[in-house]
């Protein structure tokens, strides 16, 4: 998807949608303007994916569902469009490899300097939680040598609760916290590293957003409906 293509649907997009969920907005300063860097947020909704990129200072690209890219006739093409135009890059995630492919794909955006956005509970908290990381959020920040920012949202599960269909109004407030750099962690061992990093960047989250904390990982939904993609 183009530069041109993004910024136009942000034009439409971003201040509907802040009318709609009137956002509070903090620590955008936290962000880099240019490079590669991994933005790392807690999961309450199917609007997150939409929540950060119309506040954040850059574009930020999420992982979607591939299905939300092959849909037919005039209503597939209207779903796939809006999606490209968020930002969204397609994976299989009932693919036998969709870990990895996820991960290929992320690395990928880091690579050409882009941000790109990640839960790493892996899907949304149906309880409003905050559950334990997965560790694929700092094995893009090692591998690409990017920073993450912590991202702490609230509101979302407001906006669209778990089972609507629709989006609602409500206020909304998105937390961006200052970056976590991965030199600290390059020299332990991998698995350590990993999990040191993710933990670091769950306990900023945890600040961010205030959630209760729940020692167990997040599993998905056997026909989650979902938008976004953890890895």
């Amino acid at each position: 998807m183009s530069r041109v293509a993004y910024r136009a649907g942000h034009l439409v997009i971003a201040p509907a949608s802040k009318l709609l969920w009137r956002p509070t907005v903090t620590g955008t300063h936290h962000v880099p303007r240019t490079g590669g860097v991994v933005l790392a947020s807690n999961h309450l909704s199917f609007i997150d994916s939409f929540a950060i990129p119309i506040v954040a200072p850059r574009p930020v690209s999420f992982l979607a569902k591939s299905d939300y890219f092959t849909g037919p006739g005039v209503g597939g093409a209207v779903r796939r469009g809006f999606f490209e135009t968020i930002g969204a890059i397609p994976v299989d995630r009932h693919s036998s490899r969709a870990a990895q492919e996820s991960l290929d794909a992320a690395l990928e955006v880091l690579r050409a300097g882009r941000a790109f956005g990640i839960y790493p509970e892996g899907t949304r908290s149906r309880d409003g939680r905050l559950y334990k990381g997965r560790t694929g959020v700092a094995w893009l920040a090692l591998t690409a040598g990017v920073p993450v920012v912590p991202v702490g949202l609230v509101g979302t599960d407001a906006v669209q609760p778990v089972g609507s269909s629709f989006p609602r109004r409500a206020k909304v407030r998105v937390s961006f916290g200052p970056p976590i750099h991965p030199g600290p962690y390059a020299g332990m061992p991998a698995g350590k590293a990993r999990r040191l990093m993710t933990d670091a960047v769950m306990d900023a989250i945890a600040g961010l957003s205030g959630q209760e904390r729940a020692d167990t990982h997040n599993e998905l939904p056997p026909e989650s409906t979902g938008a976004a993609v953890g890895i």
